[in-house]
């Protein structure tokens, strides 16, 4: 048996959503302190200006990299691009990733959205680990066809009783998208196993809505 310890975050390229301030170094160094196995983050920075003040990190290090140090592994999965450069999701991982995928599931150009895929050798006794890092659009109407892209990518390529994690910002308040993934790929929340409810995480300042989770198939919690 072994114990992975597991977050996600959605970082919004790096700067803090009240004053708009950079806050990168505040994040690796919070990142660093929750000492996970595996990381899931959203809204990262591949290439360009990294916060609205101009801050570039050295030697145009990508925001991915930077947070990961010399702690984890990376992969970056490219959803969005804009006039300042492009930004999507990024895994950070102890172990090393044997293979990732990024997929485009952009509802339309004003909402840009995607899932990354990496499958992780955490120990050469034990299957293969399979993350998915998602994260889907604002309106539920879109929502839903997203969700339905994630799940039958899930069919088509993770084998059944091969452990899952999927984490990342799933926009889902009203958890009707949470009924549909524990229907059609029976997993579970890690927050709901562990607590009775999902976690409450936006906004950050004062957390009402269940917008960010972590769901798992073939794990005790």
């Amino acid at each position: 048996m072994m114990r992975l310890s597991v977050a996600t975050y959605n970082i919004h390229k790096g700067v803090s959503q009240l004053r708009r301030q950079p806050r990168l170094h505040t994040m690796r160094n919070h990142l660093r302190g929750l000492d996970a196995d595996i990381v899931f983050l959203q809204e990262v920075r591949g290439a360009g200006r990294n916060t609205r003040k101009r801050v570039v990190l050295p030697e145009g290090l990508p925001q991915y990299a930077f947070l990961a140090d010399c702690h984890w592994f990376f992969a970056y999965g490219r959803n969005a691009d804009t006039k300042h450069g492009h930004h999507g999701n990024a895994l950070l991982s102890r172990y090393p990733i044997l293979h990732q995928e990024n997929t485009d599931i952009s509802a339309h150009w004003l909402e840009q959205r995607g899932f990354l895929y990496c499958r992780l050798n955490v120990h050469p006794s034990l299957p293969r680990l399979h993350c998915l890092n998602v994260h889907l659009g604002l309106f539920e109407h879109w929502r839903r066809k997203q969700l339905a892209t994630v799940i039958a990518y899930i069919h088509d390529i993770i084998p059944d009783d091969e452990p899952l994690l999927m984490a990342g910002d799933f926009n889902d308040w009203n958890k009707k998208g949470h009924a549909y993934l524990r229907r059609s790929l029976n997993v579970t929340d890690a927050f709901v196993t562990s607590r009775g409810v999902s976690a409450r995480t936006f906004p950050s300042i004062f957390p009402l809505l269940p917008l960010d989770r972590i769901y798992v198939r073939g794990f005790q919690v």
